[in-house]
């Protein structure tokens, strides 16, 4: 948990939501769901960031990487 405490505390300010981890998920497919997230994530952060890459760069830090987990980066577009 102190790595998490210290690496949103590099974020400064973009860190929007510090997010959560997830629990049991399910993937529904053409009307039938199957046990299990297909992407397999494991939680999610929301970061405030100037561009993608910018984003990526923020990410490079987190926690998850030092475990041998990765980190899916998206844009959130507006609606």
């Amino acid at each position: 948990m102190q790595e998490w405490t210290n690496w949103f505390g590099t974020l400064g300010d973009s860190v929007a939501d510090i997010g959560n981890p997830f629990g049991a998920g399910t993937t529904v497919s053409n009307g039938s769901a199957s046990n299990g997230g297909a992407s397999k994530l494991s939680g999610y952060s929301i970061i405030d960031a100037e561009s993608l890459a910018d984003a990526a760069s923020k990410a490079n830090k987190c926690p998850v990487l030092q475990s041998g987990g990765t980190v899916e980066v998206y844009e959130a577009l507006a609606m």
